[in-house]
């Protein structure tokens, strides 16, 4: 099996969930007739590839925490700079740049609102920028996940 050809069955098959088990890498592999070590190979060259940014759980905020979606308005120059400051915290994911006056985005989920607190607070003096703070008040479920095989006839 090619590589390419184990990824996009990897992406498919993972990418709603991983085995919630004591070797969840072994038991993906066995699901997809190849062995732990070329699920692993496969999913570090996804990453080093710029393809895959991370492996890991996604909580529904208010059962775990809170969280906060926040935007800085960053000057051009100091963009790489910022973005490098904001995704030294483990609270951070989702952390992107984006065309408008706020050109940086990211999530923060914490414990609790006054730990968030704390962070934007620190990033506000250690910046000079004041974030945007933009708490969720309605969730909505969206499906984020795509299909990369074709269908089976």
């Amino acid at each position: 099996m090619s590589s390419a050809s184990l990824a996009r069955r990897l992406i498919d098959r993972f990418q709603h969930g991983l085995p919630l088990c004591a070797e969840p890498y072994r038991a993906m592999a066995d699901a997809l007739g190849c062995t732990q070590a070329q699920v692993l190979e496969c999913l570090q060259h996804l990453q080093l590839a710029g393809s895959l940014s991370r492996v890991g759980p996604v909580f529904e905020h208010t059962r775990a925490g809170a969280s906060t979606l926040a935007a800085l308005a960053v000057p051009a120059e100091r963009l790489h700079h910022v973005a490098h400051r904001v995704s030294q915290y483990p609270e951070v994911n989702h952390n992107y740049a984006r065309e408008h006056r706020y050109n940086l985005w990211f999530v923060l989920t914490g414990p609790n609102r006054a730990h968030l607190d704390n962070i934007l607070q620190e990033l506000e003096k250690d910046t000079g920028l004041t974030p945007l703070d933009l708490p969720m008040l309605t969730a909505y479920r969206i499906d984020l996940g795509f299909p990369l095989e074709a269908p089976h006839e």
